[in-house]
């Protein structure tokens, strides 16, 4: 057996142990802040990495190799019945790598879902939300489209937006081909991710372009200029700490660029309403939560239909936890429920 495997077999035996018993190895009580209770899993997790060197210590390489590795061993199974296909597209600066999750049982009635994975920007590639892309392709049955976009500090702010928007066009342009609605999409993801998501929307509505299907926008970081109350309750949390996300946005945008454009913060834009309908589900130990709940809320108030979930006991990044987490595997499926539901019932309409 490789190392790889032998570690993340002895991680599965124990994150299998007792929740009591999980606790009392890591700090011996339950995490409780804001009114909130850690998953015992996560809070062994998040008590293991204190001995691990921070992010923040790294350079952008060795955050990503670091992140691979680390993934690598949370990480769920591909879907069974879900077969995935590699593509590449001429991006706005250089080709992009995509690829698609089909499942077995698609409904061509369904737009394609065109997702872009987390990672402030600077870290992540096509295996990082790739359990969860599976379980969107599998639960909504319909194609699905990840997006590797390009990464700071090499390529700063607007290059992996612009990567993604190209990624979406060329997604919609040529739904059929994924066997999915012709010229209908949604957009989606996680993180920087969902920040993309929901900028891209913000986009379209200001070229005149039809707005997505949906929006799918899970622990969104949609206002880089905001000073809210979870910043400082989950300052310290695990994966995402305070400190991580300015290591992010420190190499993510260049001095020149404005933090409260709608670009990078959709939520500051003079105007929410005519977007496409949103699902915004946010983790609850996140110093990124009020930001999504606050979306939802404003999202609503301008007359575009939101649906929120926030999962209290989870953290950030759980969509890459599927293997490790149940609760994290739990959300990640009620998610693509909600997806698929209001999908059907736009189909259906």
């Amino acid at each position: 057996m490789a190392k790889a495997d032998l570690q993340k077999t002895i991680l599965k035996v124990l994150l299998s142990l007792p929740s009591p018993i999980l606790r009392a190895m890591s700090g011996g009580s339950a995490v409780y802040q804001g009114g909130r209770t850690l998953d015992p899993r996560f809070q062994f997790l998040t008590h293991g990495a204190k001995s691990l060197p921070s992010m923040t210590t790294l350079t952008p390489e060795q955050a990503r190799s670091a992140s691979i590795q680390g993934l690598a061993m949370m990480s769920g199974p591909l879907e069974p019945g879900v077969r995935t296909e590699n593509l590449t597209m001429d991006g706005p600066g250089s080709a992009l790598n995509l690829r698609a999750y089909r499942p077995d049982k698609q409904d061509p009635a369904l737009p394609l879902i065109v997702f872009a994975h987390f990672g402030g920007g600077v870290i992540g590639d096509l295996e990082t939300c790739e359990a969860f892309c599976s379980i969107l392709a599998k639960t909504v049955r319909t194609a699905v489209l990840s997006v590797e976009y390009r990464l700071a500090p090499e390529h700063k702010f607007p290059a992996g937006l612009d990567d993604v928007l190209a990624a979406y066009r060329w997604g919609r342009d040529n739904a059929a081909r994924f066997g999915t609605a012709p010229g209908k999409a949604v957009i989606g993801g996680d993180s920087m991710g969902g920040n993309f998501a929901a900028a891209i929307a913000h986009d379209l509505r200001r070229l005149n372009e039809p707005q997505p299907e949906l929006q799918i926008l899970i622990y969104p970081a949609v206002d880089v200029a905001s000073e809210t109350a979870s910043m400082a309750t989950y300052a310290n949390a695990y994966p995402l700490s305070r400190e991580i996300m300015d290591w992010f946005m420190g190499h993510y945008m260049s001095p020149e660029a404005d933090p409260t454009s709608e670009r990078l913060s959709p939520i500051r834009a003079a105007s929410l309403g005519d977007l496409a309908p949103a699902i915004i589900a946010t983790a609850g130990f996140d110093p990124l939560v009020d930001q999504g709940q606050a979306y939802a809320k404003a999202l609503i108030a301008a007359g575009t239909p939101a649906v929120y979930r926030c999962y209290d006991s989870l953290a950030h990044g759980f969509t890459a936890f599927t293997g490790a987490v149940p609760a994290a595997d739990k959300a990640c499926r009620e998610i693509a429920d909600l997806v698929r539901n209001a999908l059907h019932a736009k189909a259906a309409a």
